[in-house]
């Protein structure tokens, strides 16, 4: 279910649009419906007030001037785990032969 301070991503007509962060939920005198203000995470930055119902803040197919609209949560990733290795391999960092490191000192000679 989505809630208050949820980021969804917009859809119009099924490709994605922009993210928004929902900032508050109130209750419509109709029921199952609702005020919806989304800042959208977008530039320039806006804030849009929009009355849904129930089902399409959670998600399901809805239209706005014939056209179809959809809000999906995002939710972060979960993070990978990394392989544990010996206490020495942590220690030293590791060599790529394609890393090349430039020293901040060289570069101020010059």
């Amino acid at each position: 279910m989505t809630h208050e301070k949820d980021i969804v991503l917009l859809y119009f007509e099924d490709k994605p649009v922009c993210f928004a962060r929902i900032e508050n939920i109130s209750e419509d005198y109709k029921k199952n419906w609702y005020h919806v203000k989304l800042f959208l995470l977008q530039v320039p930055v806006q804030v849009v007030t929009w009355i849904l119902k129930d089902v399409y803040i959670d998600g399901e197919e809805f239209t706005m001037n014939g056209k179809r609209m959809r809000l999906e949560r995002v939710e972060c990733p979960d993070e990978p785990e990394v392989p544990v290795e010996d206490d020495e391999k942590k220690d030293t960092p590791e060599k790529s032969d394609s890393a090349n490191v430039i020293s901040f000192n060289d570069l101020k000679k010059k």
